[in-house]
């Protein structure tokens, strides 16, 4: 994987619910971006050997143990030495009015770290290397009273220290802490035309303080799944919030870019927006392992922004949005960036948000769905809104798009695509009365059925036994398993249990996780590992159709391929085992929650 990169499996998430971080277990934060997920970063030595960090470790030979404190995005990496023990907790502040849903509402836009003593003595060591817009600017550093200025841009970075910090574009220091002795810094980012005021050491005791009681306050309020795998569906609640951005309730679907799907390769994408066909995967699990208000207000933050204005090309939903509601995404490559592990290109922005992806309607149509009794507070506008996601579903569903796995190829007829068209129906037929749309009823059942009959016609393989991931086709697509999921199917319809079984034989690998489909030419070069998603759409599935311990074994080793902290990526190399693609991901994590959720109502029904 490169001499330089360190595993993705080593890195912690820090959130303030409107910028992340991520730190290494060696304490070296690697990737920074404030004041917003999508803001170019600040640190990201995770790109680039070169492109920043911040470091406070001790000096000389040390081993680590870390987790996350209790109910809390707040991590706490502890560092035995020879001669004592020091704990460094980590925290992306949040405001003082942050108790509950106000999480992430108002925040300081600053990085805490509080370096603690609690046994014996040790000297630590302190490095500071901001490296603004991933790392093309080299800044220099001007001392002050209590720590360091640093002009970028967009503002400034005021870094509070008790130590003095001495360099010019990189700045060392050290100190020395024994037993009760405890040092706090903090790395504010302030816009232009903002206060810039040093922190005192009881400023940053005060902000660690209320930024742990915050999120136990979120917690205690919103956390009550009570199923299998309690503690890893309440982390996984804790991660989607902390990948939400708290100013319009946008979930973004990873904090970083481009880091691979198979090391070496160009699969490398920026992930800080917000997809669509996230939205009623999300809504599920936002309403399992959050809070259903956060559902409520993600749904409703997506539909806005989709109806906000009609696109010139008169496609009423867009693949993806910036987290303020942007449209225009266009993808660059960052040529100075070696790329983790050697990976190029680096990419920010997105361009899938070009792309004619069908299933987008049925996926915001079924989250709509789920939240079917409350649409009363959508306007007439939101409400035809919706009303046109059915009638272009119904008008649209027998053109080929890219799919839901945002190929960069020619556009295909695919599966999944057509399903999900039938899902914007059926549910718009269900939502009628809510919709002021009953008058369409009759032409979108009409709609419907057309649907379910091309896919049972052309959908289905005879040679393989499954249903295919396009008409006509003998490829197999772990998108297949969402049509018992979806109710297209039954859960004991046998066309889906023999396309679970082929899923089974011929999409998972060894290490017993799914892969998305079988290798054709996808317009991109090189492999990828297994997608932790499918695997979770398999256990899911699995559990529908009553095959609880088969489920659980599926389920078991897709949560296995967390990290220390518990944080799951994109992918796991079906080989070695570690973690690829961007990091934490929400899908894995909503995958997470939403399989547990099946497994738990499967078993609660089997004891009736």
């Amino acid at each position: 994987m490169g001499t330089e990169a360190r595993p993705i499996a080593d890195y912690a998430l820090l959130s303030d619910c409107q910028g992340a971080a991520l730190v290494a277990r060696d304490g070296s934060v690697d990737w920074l971006c404030l004041p917003r997920f999508d803001a170019a970063s600040v640190l990201a030595r995770l790109l680039d050997s070169s492109a920043g960090h911040w470091w406070i470790r001790p000096v000389g030979v040390f081993t680590v143990r870390r987790a996350y404190a209790d109910t809390t995005m707040v991590l706490r990496t502890e560092f035995r030495t020879d001669t004592g023990t020091v704990q460094v907790t980590d925290a992306l502040a949040v405001g003082p009015n942050a108790s509950g849903r106000a999480l992430g509402r108002e925040v300081p836009h600053t990085l805490l770290r509080v370096v603690e003593c609690t046994e014996g003595s040790a000297r630590v060591a302190v490095e500071f290397a901001p490296r603004p817009d991933y790392g093309a600017i080299l800044p220099l550093l001007a001392p002050a009273e209590g720590g360091l200025l640093c002009r970028i841009g967009s503002g400034s970075l005021l870094l509070s220290s008790p130590v003095r910090l001495e360099g010019r574009t990189t700045a060392r220091g050290q100190l020395v802490l024994s037993a009760g002795e405890r040092a706090g810094f903090a790395l504010q980012y302030v816009p232009v035309g903002g206060r810039r005021r040093l922190w005192s050491q009881e400023d940053i005791d005060r902000a660690l303080r209320t930024t742990l009681d915050a999120w136990r306050s979120w917690a205690a309020l919103n956390q009550r799944y009570e199923g299998p795998w309690r503690d890893a569906v309440h982390l996984s609640g804790r991660v989607l919030q902390a990948l939400t951005f708290a100013p319009t309730g946008a979930v973004v679907a990873a904090p970083t870019t481009s880091l691979p799907e198979a090391v070496g390769g160009e699969r490398n994408w920026d992930y800080r927006f917000s997809w669509v066909r996230d939205a009623s995967f999300t809504l599920h699990a936002l309403s399992v392992a959050a809070c259903p208000g956060e559902a409520e207000e993600f749904f409703t933050w997506m539909a806005r922004t989709a109806s906000a204005e009609g696109p010139a090309d008169g496609n009423p939903l867009q693949v993806l949005y910036g987290v303020g509601g942007e449209r225009v995404l266009t993808e660059r490559t960052l040529h100075h960036l070696t790329g983790w592990g050697g990976s190029r290109p680096v990419r920010i922005g997105n361009d899938a948000w070009r792309q004619r992806q069908l299933d987008i309607y049925g996926e915001l149509l079924d989250a709509a769905y789920r939240l079917r009794g409350r649409l009363g507070r959508l306007d007439g506008h939101g409400r035809l809104f919706l009303v046109s996601l059915a009638d272009a579903a119904a008008a649209h569903w027998r053109e080929p798009d890219h799919g839901i796995w945002e190929v960069r190829g020619r556009p295909q007829h695919f599966v999944y695509s057509k399903l999900m068209c039938w899902v914007a129906l059926d549910r718009a037929i269900a939502l009628a009365d809510e919709l002021d749309a009953t008058a369409r009823v009759t032409a979108w059942t009409s709609a419907r059925a057309e649907i379910r009959a091309a896919i049972e016609k052309h959908g289905w393989s005879r040679r393989v036994r499954a249903y295919s991931q396009a008409f006509g086709s003998d490829l197999l697509d772990a998108s297949a398993l969402m049509l018992p999921i979806t109710g297209f199917t039954a859960p004991d319809d046998l066309r889906a249990r023999a396309t679970v079984a082929a899923v089974r034989e011929h999409l998972t690998g060894p290490s017993g996780l799914v892969h998305r489909y079988q290798r054709v030419d996808d317009g991109l070069a090189g492999e990828e590992g297994a997608f932790l998603m499918c695997s979770f759409w398999l256990a899911h599935g699995l559990a529908l159709m009553g095959e609880v311990a088969e489920a659980r074994e599926v389920f078991e080793q897709a949560a296995a391929c967390a990290n220390d902290v518990g944080l799951l990526a994109e992918e796991v190399d079906p080989v070695g085992g570690h973690l690829l693609g961007n990091f934490p991901q929400a899908l894995s994590h909503i995958g997470l929650v939403n399989a547990a959720w099946a497994i738990g109502q499967a078993e609660e029904a089997g004891r009736r």
